[in-house]
């Protein structure tokens, strides 16, 4: 690789194992990346003597949620394949470290060309996935230059990403070093032709198979079905931060017949009494719902305090306003339109394709302040028909984009999965 991108990559080691000794995700980072090198060199010996079938790296959990599909697909048709996982990030890997998908599930390192082909003689991997915004160059060329057959799965591309600048050489080639690049629209193909990359196929996304089946598994929550057996009107925020909150809850407390069960995106004691309190009366913790501690149709809001349940949740909405538009970006919105019901969002929501169709077949809205937010929470509950007319919309949509996965497997299974 360029010597500019190895000494970038070299500094941003240097920086997280520095950050390591206050930051406990980087230290968690930085020990894992340590461990895992040398745990794969033991496992691959014992699970994968002749290399791994399948390795699937997803930079985190979302990138896994997108990739999970695949390889739910591929432990059907191929019981028998040794499959490698990799995460960068600790809040993927802490989460499906356990993973039963895979054989074995590590860190990867950074991308550093030691680091590189200390990885790949262990792991030696027919074929290698990388999800969506992957493009680690040093491992990239080095998986093509032994011959590795190299996808991108769901992924997306913008006119700003450094591909499309002029001094983005350095990047195009590692494009061209993919077997193939499955993108989510048409659009992402059209700009990857404009600067000579052409290993491209529209399939979609993925996480579009990964809702369906979720839905298709949805838990059963009669706790949750007896509180909303009442309710004129439920609100189901998921992956809730503060900014979402000054939307809705004060909403909440001006409409009495509506109720509402609140995910937040995180939670320790402190944020779960700040919530309580900001309720106010009526409200419970998810935990103490399931003891018994009060009837659930004399609750008002939920407040959910474990892992898990959220995309089981939706199926008892009747609208869902999907956090983090204020901030980093919305969380998954699609979770909660295959259930049919309109989605909310903030206006932080350029980098989500899903987000701008929604809006285009209107099965979602965006609320760029809090006052169009409150105001579209009361169309949406005054306006019962155009309620349903919206979550048949944002149903559809998720329907007719189904599909992505079964098309990606067809092109692995006959090139890449077959047994000598």
């Amino acid at each position: 690789m360029n010597p500019f991108y190895n000494a970038g990559i070299a500094a941003y080691s240097a920086a997280v194992h520095l950050a390591a000794v206050r930051s406990p995700k980087a230290a968690r980072m930085t020990e894992g990346q340590r461990s895992s090198l040398a745990r794969l060199e033991k496992e691959a010996a014992e699970v994968a003597p002749h290399g791994y079938d399948l390795w699937l790296h997803a930079a985190s959990l979302g990138e896994f949620e997108q990739g999970r599909p695949l390889l739910e697909r591929v432990r059907r048709g191929h019981p028998e394949a040794r499959i490698l996982l990799s995460f960068f990030s600790p809040s993927g890997y802490e989460v499906r470290k356990d993973c039963p998908l895979a054989d074995t599930v590590v860190y990867l390192p950074f991308d550093r060309p030691r680091l590189v082909r200390r990885f790949l003689d262990a792991a030696r991997p027919r074929c290698a996935v990388f999800v969506k915004y992957e493009f680690w160059g040093n491992f990239i060329t080095e998986l093509h230059r032994r011959k590795v057959p190299v996808y991108l799965i769901s992924a997306i591309f913008r006119p700003s990403q450094i591909f499309f600048r002029p001094w983005g050489g350095t990047f195009r080639r590692i494009l061209r070093c993919y077997t193939k690049i499955f993108v989510q629209d048409e659009n992402s193909k059209r700009l990857l032709a404009s600067v000579g990359v052409d290993n491209v196929v529209v399939a979609g996304d993925t996480r579009f198979d990964r809702v369906s089946e979720i839905m298709r598994n949805a838990k059963d929550l009669p706790e949750i079905k007896e509180f909303c057996g009442n309710s004129e009107f439920t609100l189901v925020a998921g992956s809730s931060w503060p900014p979402d909150e000054d939307v809705y809850i004060d909403w909440l407390h001006a409409h009495p017949g509506a109720k509402a069960i609140c995910a937040p995106h995180e939670f320790d004691g402190r944020r779960l009494d700040a919530l309580l309190r900001r309720f106010g009366e009526g409200a419970i913790l998810y935990s103490e719902l399931k003891k018994g501690a009060v009837p659930a149709a004399d609750v008002r809001y939920i407040i959910v305090d474990c892992f898990g349940l959220l995309s089981s949740l939706y199926r008892y909405g009747d609208a869902a306003l999907i956090g983090g538009g204020f901030g980093v970006g919305i969380h998954n919105l699609n979770e909660a339109a295959v259930y049919g019901i309109p989605v909310v969002f903030g206006p932080n929501h350029s980098k989500f394709k899903e987000a701008g169709d929604l809006i285009e077949c209107r099965g979602g809205m965006c609320m760029h302040d809090t006052g169009e937010g409150r105001a579209i929470l009361t169309r949406l509950y005054d306006d019962p028909a155009m309620r349903r007319a919206c979550g048949v919309n944002a149903g559809k949509y998720i329907k007719d984009n189904i599909g992505a996965t079964d098309l990606i497997y067809e092109e692995i299974s006959q090139n890449i999965l077959r047994h000598d």
